[in-house]
C-alpha cells in the first residue's frame, strides 16, 4: 500500500513583487506547499516577510548564474562574473565551467554567503537548498554544494531526474537537449550527495510541465507515471504495510514581471516577463487538480514534513 506526499515547490520566490504575489496566492489556495527563495532577487526581503506572515515553508534557491553575487568580496573581482559584472548566465556558467575558468573556492564562498543571507532574512537555516537553473548538479559544483549543505546541516536538496521525460514529445528539441544534460548531470551527482548524507524526494517532476507545457492533465499524468515507475522498482519482498513515496513538483507561478522591476540585478528575463508564469498560476489553482490529489491519496506537504 503506497501513500504519496507531494511537495509543490514554487521556485524563484523573491525575484520580483509580482512573482511573490502569485506564489503567495498559490500557497493560500493550497496549490503550492513550499517555496524556494532567491536571496539575490530584488524582492527577497519582501518574500521573506511574506513567508513569515503566512507561515510559508521556505528553502534556498542557490543562484550562481543570474544577476549579482551577494558576497561583497566577489562583487568586485571574481571568476563567477562576466565582463559586464554579472553572473555568466545559464549557459554561460556551463561554458565557463567546462573551460575550467571558474574558481571553486569562490563558488563555495558565494554559496555560504547565500545561506548566511537566507538565515539573516528568515531567522533560520533553510530546510532544503537547490540550484537555480540546476547549477547544483554540475561537475565540480556538485562537490562544493554538497560540502556546504553538510557543513550547515541542510538535509534536503533536489535531484532533477524526471521519470518518463524522454517520452515527452511536446518538448521542443533545444529544450529537451538541455533537460537531458540536466538529467545526466543529476545521475552523476547521486553518489556525491549520498556520500555527504544529503537526501531528496523519491520522485522529481517539473521539466515536462514547465510554462506553456503545464496543464492539469500533464501534472496528473506525470505524477501517475512517476509513481508507477517508482513502485515497479521497489522490491516485492518484504512488503511494508505502508510505504510513503515522496514527490517534488517544481513550479514557477507568478504574474509576469514588468520591466525594469525585478530580477537579480540585471532586471527580469524573458521567461519572467512572459504569460507562461501566469499560465502556471492559473493551472495550479484549478479545483480539478486539488481533487485529483485527494482521489489519489496524495498529501501536500513541505520538506519540513518529510
Amino acid at each position: 500500500m503506497f501513500q504519496a506526499k507531494l511537495i509543490v515547490t514554487g521556485d524563484d520566490f523573491g525575484y520580483c513583487p509580482r512573482r511573490n504575489q502569485g506564489i503567495v496566492e498559490c500557497f493560500l489556495a493550497g496549490a503550492v506547499s513550499n517555496v524556494s527563495l532567491l536571496v539575490n532577487g530584488s524582492a527577497a526581503a519582501d518574500a521573506a516577510e511574506l513567508a513569515r506572515r503566512y507561515n510559508i515553508p521556505i528553502g534556498l534557491h542557490a543562484n550562481l548564474s543570474e544577476g549579482s553575487p551577494v558576497c561583497e568580496v566577489l562583487k568586485r573581482n571574481s571568476s563567477l562574473l562576466s565582463e559586464a559584472g554579472f553572473f555568466h548566465g545559464k549557459m554561460g556558467f556551463r561554458t565557463a565551467l567546462s573551460k575550467g575558468l571558474l574558481n571553486m573556492s569562490e563558488v563555495k564562498q558565494e554559496l555560504k554567503a547565500q545561506v548566511d543571507l537566507f538565515h539573516e532574512l528568515t531567522g533560520h537555516l533553510p530546510p532544503h537548498m537547490d540550484g537555480h537553473q540546476h547549477i547544483h548538479v554540475l561537475p565540480k559544483v556538485r562537490h562544493v554544494f554538497a560540502e556546504v549543505l553538510e557543513e550547515y546541516g541542510i538535509e534536503y536538496t533536489r535531484v532533477p531526474v524526471e521519470p518518463g521525460l524522454h517520452n515527452c514529445d511536446w518538448i521542443e528539441p533545444s529544450l529537451m537537449d538541455f533537460y537531458v544534460g540536466v538529467e545526466e548531470d543529476s545521475l552523476n551527482t547521486v553518489d556525491v550527495f549520498t556520500k555527504h548524507g544529503i537526501r531528496w524526494p523519491d520522485i522529481y517532476i517539473g521539466l515536462s510541465t514547465m510554462g506553456k507545457n503545464m496543464s492539469v492533465s500533464a501534472i496528473q499524468n506525470a505524477i501517475d507515471t512517476a509513481i508507477v515507475d517508482f513502485t515497479s522498482k521497489v522490491p516485492a519482498h518484504p512488503v511494508p504495510q505502508h510505504r510513503t513515496v515522496t514527490i517534488e513538483l517544481m513550479v514557477h507561478p507568478g504574474y509576469p514581471s514588468v520591466p525594469a522591476i525585478g530580477g537579480c540585478g540585471e532586471g527580469p528575463d524573458d521567461f519572467s516577463q512572459s504569460w507562461e508564469r501566469l499560465h502556471e498560476l492559473q493551472t495550479l489553482i484549478k479545483p480539478e487538480l486539488q481533487s485529483h490529489y485527494k482521489t489519489r491519496n496524495i498529501q501536500l506537504c513541505s520538506f519540513k514534513d518529510l
